[in-house]
């Protein structure tokens, strides 16, 4: 059985030349931010800059998408002082032109946002050509639809209806469904009838047919709209569908995109400014285990392998230099083998390292690898480490600008100076107490860099600790605190006053003044250049780079996995109502789930949960609280229903809760999608409370908690890193053998220098290996499309190939 999984990486780079906003309010007095979107709902959003035209964002961002959409969507807005939002422009990319610019960076130009374009969800339509001749001569067409996906309106489902018309040059005949109450998928269950005027020449029934002069300029227009009651209805969307269409067969079924008003065309509007992207998509098909049972034997004992470059694992990253690694780091981390991997190959970065002060400063394979690492195993590290001081910044308000050309008036320097030596203060204390909490493999890498590095510089004494800081500070800690919300520290992004105090925080690897722009970041940062903070920080890196062993990675501690603000519903309410739910600070550790009436750690929960005490976790039917979002933790007594703020947070919070009570006993084999309500469950239609499940519950495999990983996901990721770079594994073959055969100068030596081959023989059979299994896999994929040619026709498979194969062909990570 195979599975499609979706995942999204962006890199949101800055805007330029914005234009001023609606009304008189002008950009430049206003601060800007960029918010990511799936179709309309919105996912993630950068933090706020300064008054400026040309905003650098800077941020990266990376999710698994866990529905379908159909625009991949940024808008920028400008925040005003009376802090409205108030959108500037948006660029949207459909899902199919995703793979036009994956993984190279673009500068767009930024479309004017409007209500007419906010479109999302899709429309089905069947269409019959009855031969019924009236005594007009003329025919009649019934349409009946229904729809799918149709946007929240006001956080909430809507209550849409359809419009209906037959229109041509001379005539539009309109004709509207019912309003269906608080729903995304209306089934309207209408018919409705059209008549097509028909031309003289009709003589005889047999011969029906529909003639080109009455049929070609005619079209069906289907309008949907969200019922506003007292209000304005609001525009969801459009289809148009020709009626010509119907002129070789009867009956037309299939499923239409809404489309924004007009199509999308649009006037000529004013220059809004551009926004540079650089976005990853990645639509894998993943196949069952067995399949990939060469390729993963290949990839794992690359550590093995005489010399490092020589290794699968380290001709991918060859091949793969502008690209990601992190299928490989995973892959090679679940089974054991990332530290003697990430050995060999710093060992071999450290041979061609000529001084200490540039030691792992570039963009190699063992800092992608390393890097990577921390991000995935560091993540529980830096929420015991830096999060309870973080929310301290952003709680507290207290302003820590030293900037003599951004300070206010009334402003106290030497007040803003002493909060910002005072979180700066918590924060070294924060990190430089925190060794006993350090993952062991994170110790274990530091420590063999250390020791490599000693051996390499052996006149250096201070090049032990460099090769340590330069990643868990520089890359680790940095990282953590310029974009907190990447690792789950802060929800979106903080305030102004954290903003000014990341700062000061993250200065340049060089201590002198020139090193700095401004000679008051030099005078802060020379306060912390004591004798007593260097022996702190010399200590710290000599306890997370020992050889003392660590029994965990403090995972046996409370550790926050996740909290964040969501909608709960009132346990034990027998009936529907908004009343019946409440805003709640949602907090999940490794030992319980509780929930707050507010955020702080100071308020007492409203009630705590158990880890041993949930029973499962699964995905709500909207159709239960006519809410999009919602999952529920399946308790002894009562399920408790949630709603999580999007989509992306929604399959969050499920797989964080699934992962953290995996182990428990008594689990539920089956539960109820749906809410028992009046007295009746709503899915299956059993009046018995106590009734079991109808539905299965999801299926999980025992593993380790932090490292939760599908190895067979990683390795289809892999399989498409190596065919979407097949070109280059060519030439490496080729230069491998242009090498063994001829010696001396080569005549492609330039473009060869490119890959690192130091045994031509060794790296030339390994990649005669991973051709061998490439193309193996490339055959099952192409035998699981003709299974489905064979089972479903071609008409479908045409509809897949284009919905599902054809990302993964053009596939690019």
């Amino acid at each position: 059985m195979t599975e499609q999984q979706e995942v999204f990486n962006c890199l949101a780079g800055d805007a330029k030349n914005l234009a001023s906003c609606s009304g008189s309010t002008r950009l430049r007095d206003a601060c800007t931010f960029c918010t990511i979107s799936l179709d309309q709902e919105e996912v993630y959003r950068t933090k706020v800059l300064e008054k400026s035209l040309s905003p650098f964002y800077g941020e990266d961002f990376y999710f698994e998408i866990p529905r379908p959409f159909q625009y991949l969507s940024f808008y920028v807005y400008a925040k005003t002082v009376f802090q409205r939002d108030l959108p500037i422009g948006k660029v949207s990319i459909r899902k199919e032109d995703l793979s036009q610019y994956s993984g190279k960076e673009h500068w767009h130009s930024l479309q004017p946002v409007d209500a007419n374009s906010e479109v999302q969800g899709k429309v089905h339509l069947e269409m019959r050509l009855n031969e019924v001749i009236t005594e007009n001569g003329s025919m009649c067409q019934q349409l009946i639809i229904e729809c799918q996906g149709l946007p929240l309106v006001n956080g909430q489902s809507c209550d849409p209806y359809a419009t209906v018309s037959l229109v041509g040059p001379a005539r539009s005949d309109q004709k509207k469904t019912k309003v269906k109450k608080k729903t995304s998928d209306p089934q309207f269950g209408e018919t409705f009838h059209f008549e097509v005027t028909r031309s003289s020449s009709y003589t005889k029934k047999s011969q029906f047919q529909v003639e080109d002069e009455d049929i070609e300029k005619l079209e069906i227009k289907v309008d949907l709209w969200n019922n506003g009651n007292l209000a304005q209805d609001v525009f969801l969307g459009e289809t148009r569908v020709p009626v010509k269409i119907l002129r070789n067969d009867t009956c037309h079924r299939a499923w239409y995109l809404l489309q924004p008003k007009g199509n999308g065309k649009t006037s000529k509007v004013d220059e809004l400014g551009s926004l540079r992207l650089k976005v990853t998509y990645t639509e894998d098909n993943v196949l069952p285990s067995d399949y990939y049972t060469p390729l993963r034997t290949l990839l794992l004992k690359s550590p093995e392998v005489k010399p490092i470059s020589a290794s699968a694992a380290h001709i991918l990253g060859d091949i793969c230099r502008e690209r990601y690694v992190l299928p490989m780091v995973r892959l090679l981390l679940h089974h054991n083998c990332l530290v003697p991997f990430v050995s060999a190959v710093a060992a071999m970065e450290l041979d061609h390292t000529q001084e200490a002060n540039t030691i792992f400063r570039g963009n190699s394979l063992a800092t992608r690898c390393i890097d990577d690492m921390m991000k995935i195993v560091g993540r529980s590290y830096l929420t015991i480490t830096l999060k309870p001081v973080l929310d301290e910044i952003c709680e507290s308000n207290k302003s820590c600008e030293i900037d003599p050309m951004k300070l206010k008036e009334g402003d106290n320097v030497e007040a803003n100076k002493e909060n910002l030596q005072l979180y700066v203060q918590k924060v070294f204390s924060s990190i430089t107490q925190s060794s006993a909490s350090c993952p062991p493999v994170m110790c274990d890498v530091f420590r063999s860099l250390r020791q490599m590095a000693s051996r390499r510089f052996p006149d250096d004494p201070q090049v032990q600790y460099s090769a340590v800081s330069s990643f868990v500070f520089l890359r680790f800690f940095a990282v953590a605190v310029l974009s907190p919300h990447i690792f789950q520290l802060r929800p979106h992004h903080p305030c102004s006053v954290y903003n000014e105090f990341s700062l000061f925080l993250c200065p340049p690897p060089s201590s002198s003044q020139s090193s700095f722009k401004e000679s008051f970041m030099y005078d802060f940062f020379k306060s912390f250049q004591e004798d007593k903070y260097v022996e702190e920080v010399k200590k710290f890196l000599n306890e997370i780079s020992s050889n003392v062993s660590k029994e965990s990675s403090g995972i046996e501690d409370s550790v926050v996995l996740k909290e964040g603000e969501v909608q709960k519903r009132a346990q034990g309410r027998k009936r529907i109502g908004k009343k019946n739910f409440n805003k709640r600070w949602l907090c999940v550790t490794n030992r319980q789930l509780s929930y707050h009436k507010q955020r702080g750690e100071s308020i007492q929960p409203l009630n705590v949960i158990p880890v041993e005490h949930i029973l499962g976790v699964e995905k709500l039917d909207e159709s239960a609280f006519n809410r999009k979002n919602m999952f529920q933790v399946i308790l002894p007594e009562k399920p408790l229903y949630i709603q999580a703020s999007n989509c992306v947070e929604a399959r969050e919070w499920v797989e964080v809760i699934s992962q953290v009570s995996r182990c428990n006993e008594g689990r539920r084999s089956h539960f109820h999608p749906s809410a028992y309500l009046s007295s009746a469950w709503l899915c299956c239609k059993a009046t018995c409370e106590d009734q079991p499940g109808c539905k299965p519950c999801t299926m999980l495999t025992l593993a380790n908690l932090q490292l939760d990983i599908d190895c067979d996901r990683e390795t289809e990721r892999i399989f498409s890193l190596f065919s979407a770079n097949i070109s280059k594994l060519q030439k490496m073959e080729d230069a491998c053998a242009s090498i063994a055969v001829y010696q001396g100068p080569q005549k492609e030596q330039e473009e060869y220098s490119l890959f690192t081959i130091q045994d031509p023989k060794e790296t030339f059979q390994t990649i005669q290996q991973i051709r061998i299994v490439l193309e193996d896999l490339q055959n099952q994929h192409e035998a699981f499309k003709s299974v489905l040619t064979a089972k479903y026709g071609i008409s479908f498979l045409c509809f897949i190939l284009f919905s599902f194969f054809l990302p993964l062909l053009n596939y690019t990570c």
